[in-house]
């Protein structure tokens, strides 16, 4: 009886295994029919710089990719998403069913990645004799790399890849399974049918950032006329990361959403190979590389350069001013539009763009011509000792649209430039915070020699300080002059108002000609 129900089980078994299980098909979609990226600024990143290595905002990528899907169960493979992604952020809608599971694939095809998959494995070396010309086909076994160089293994003993000298290369058998070429994600689903469906691949990625870097243009006014520049912005995004979104809707939002902070995503793994060599020869025997030595520089500003075309090209001085033309005053073809996302402000370029790989572009931003605006020379009495030293001057006008403006101003680093009889000039680079509409704007520029400040102490008690301030204006023009003093002023001096709830001396500097001014603070 025992060994009847033994027979059973096993014939059991058996037709169980012969069932046919149903493979699980593979849906590959390599690239996106249609992108639209909306980009954040990096949080907390001030005034700074752009991260050109891998920038610190964010962003949200929205895909279409159409696919078939057979009956039953399929993996649906999408290639080419943005390496810095999120894939728990990741929404796919348009399947039949849904999502049953999803993965990020991590290892990218890459001469490293290669070597790394092939480690402690057998490989193939071409290598190719430079005087006769025979190419030899080695099996080797790969021992080490790819971080500290490519060692590996043969009947010959231990080498280093291409320290022969002689032109070698790896063969592979094949791709490794779990190395992709592209950033993938991959998920799992289920059809009852099969269709033709459209999909939208949602999610967020890190490795964005974007900017607005302005250039303000003084213009030559009239004498007494409102002194006026011009404003322009651009708008300047960057993709630190290795896929490239050809033909999509681009959108930047301005303000500071709230986002918690999140660990460390694991990166995918790919690029070069570390080459590492040594020399067999002693020190002394090795010989000495100069290395790249750069031309000499053309023995004058202004001379012909002969291409191999036979062209000639006339590099003079009125080419470079026109040069420094076009860069001061830019010309706006496509400028973003602004529009309002709740306490947000989103910036949408209206043309579709190419956003590369490890790289930057820029779209006009604003474009605000006539601005008006009053230049001041400002000074603290908390930075300045007894010393004459040079006064900052900085550009202060209101973001209205009496004074030309009007418009929102996400924060960005301002180039200013003045007029010269070569044309605009650089005279500074400053910054300016987020300014809403009617709120005050205040660029500081430089410093300038010609406007001075002195600060004499008269008389001191333990209660009380007593100075004098001396303002010198060496210009050929009045200047307007304003000294905060941060301290408690004993009694009302003429001449000093409270602003921003601070004492501050505001005057009128004639040409050639200085101001004084005699106050007391209060000792705590």
């Amino acid at each position: 009886m025992t060994f009847f129900r033994l027979l059973v089980f096993l014939t059991v078994l058996l037709n169980l295994q012969a069932v046919p299980i149903a493979a699980q098909q593979l849906v590959v979609s390599d690239k996106p029919e249609d992108v639209s990226i909306t980009i954040y600024r990096a949080p907390g990143r001030g005034d700074g710089a752009i991260n050109a290595n891998w920038p610190q905002g964010y962003a949200l990528i929205t895909e279409t990719r159409t696919v078939q899907l057979p009956t039953g169960d399929a993996m649906v493979r999408f290639e080419g998403v943005s390496e810095g992604m999120f894939p728990e952020s990741a929404i796919v809608t348009g399947l039949p069913i849904g999502v049953r599971e999803k993965n990020r694939d991590a290892r990218l095809l890459s001469p490293q990645g290669l070597v790394d998959a092939y480690l402690k494995r057998a490989v193939s070396i071409v290598r190719t004799n430079k005087a006769t010309g025979t190419v030899r086909k080695q099996d080797v076994f790969i021992t080490s790399g790819p971080g500290g160089g490519v060692i590996f293994e043969s009947d010959e003993g231990f080498e280093a890849l291409r320290c022969t000298g002689l032109p070698e290369r790896m063969i592979f058998s094949k791709v490794p399974e779990n190395l992709s070429a592209k950033p993938t994600l991959s998920i799992l689903t289920t059809s009852k049918r099969t269709v033709s469906a459209k999909l939208t691949l949602t999610y967020l990625a890190s490795g964005f950032d974007w900017q607005a870097n302005y250039v303000a243009t003084v213009k030559e006014g009239k004498s007494g006329a409102k002194t006026k520049l011009d404003m322009f912005a651009w708008l300047t995004v960057a993709n630190g990361g290795n896929q490239s979104f050809e033909n999509a809707n681009l959108m930047v939002i301005a303000g500071e959403p709230n986002r918690e902070r999140r660990g460390n995503q694991v990166r995918p793994k790919g690029g070069g190979l570390t080459i590492r060599c040594w020399p067999m020869q002693r020190t002394h025997e090795v010989p000495y590389n100069m290395g790249y030595m750069p031309p000499p520089p053309p023995p004058s500003a202004s001379m012909d350069l002969m291409e191999d075309g036979g062209e000639v090209i006339i590099v003079t001085a009125t080419r470079r001013q026109s040069s420094v033309m076009e860069m001061a005053s830019p010309v706006a073809v496509v400028v973003a539009e602004q529009e309002d996302l709740g306490d947000l402000k989103l910036y949408r370029v209206p043309e579709r763009v190419m956003v590369n790989a490890k790289g930057q572009k820029q779209v006009a931003m604003i474009v605000q011509p006539d601005v008006s605006y009053e230049r001041i020379y400002v000074a603290s009495t908390a930075d300045f000792n007894e010393a004459s030293q040079a006064v900052p001057y900085i550009l202060r006008t209101i973001n209205d649209e009496k004074n030309g403006l009007g418009v929102p101003l996400p924060a960005g680093r301002v180039a200013v430039f003045e007029n010269s009889f070569v044309g605009p000039l650089l005279a500074g680079e400053g910054t300016l915070p987020d300014r809403a509409i009617n709120n005050e704007i205040e660029v500081e520029v430089g410093r300038s020699a010609d406007v001075r400040l002195s600060l004499i102490q008269t008389r001191r008690t333990k209660r009380k300080e007593s100075w004098r301030a001396v303002i010198s204006n060496a210009r050929d023009h009045p200047v307007t002059f304003e000294m905060k003093i941060p301290y408690e002023v004993s009694g009302r001096i003429k001449g000093i108002s409270i602003i921003d709830g601070v004492p501050t001396w505001r005057v009128t500097v004639p040409a050639n000609d200085e101001a004084k001014l005699r106050y007391t603070i209060k000792l705590r």
